[in-house]
């Protein structure tokens, strides 16, 4: 799969700074999900850029600093567990990815959106489903996201040891249920999330 063919294939429409956009941490039961927004030089070749999924931690931690200094414009952002709860985890990811896409300077005039929903996204865009192994800017937003949010759940772990945060990230573990049922819910949990404890 080349990893640059829908960037050229909006670049032929006149786009001229086009970014990815994707989210890490829909599917836990604890903390905020974050997401990334990148602008990379069209046709840049990073050995090893993949859908962050498909990456080990090490590598994805190598490529996050090579992404940030070759990109265009970066940015990350994230909506915390009360907004999820306020809201839903759905409008969460979106409106994490929106402000990231807002905040890159140089300013992005096209978006791809990893996945098939996009209610307020407010950049002209469209939709990408798998986006995170189709495209570049995509697979490079998605490993900006995993691992600042894996980052962040590392820290959550040292203000919680109880759960064990930094070996299964929030995810709904058998260890992280068990956890739950023997301390209760954290001030992170996503009180949504735990309707079925």
């Amino acid at each position: 799969m080349n990893l640059w063919e829908i960037e050229r294939e909006y670049a032929e429409k006149g786009y001229k700074l086009i970014c990815g956009a994707d989210e890490a941490g829909a599917g836990p039961l604890a903390g905020a999900v974050y997401a990334a927004a990148v602008i990379l030089p069209l046709g840049l070749e990073i050995e090893g850029l993949n859908d962050s999924k498909k990456l080990s931690p090490k590598k994805r931690e190598t490529l996050f600093d090579i992404i940030q200094q070759k990109a265009i414009a970066w940015s990350i952002n994230w909506v915390d567990e009360n907004e999820i709860d306020a809201t839903d985890i759905l409008q969460a990811r979106l409106k994490a990815m929106d402000m990231c896409i807002n905040m890159l300077e140089p300013a992005a005039d096209f978006a791809l959106i990893d996945g098939n929903r996009d209610k307020g996204i407010h950049c002209s865009h469209i939709t990408v489903v798998k986006g995170d192994s189709r495209s570049a800017n995509i697979a490079a937003a998605s490993i900006l996201a995993k691992v600042s949010r894996d980052r962040y759940m590392i820290a959550q772990d040292e203000i919680y040891p109880e759960y064990g945060f930094a070996r299964h990230k929030g995810y709904p573990t058998k260890a992280h249920y068990e956890a739950l049922r023997k301390h209760g819910p954290c001030p992170i949990h996503r009180k949504t999330f735990l309707k079925n404890l």
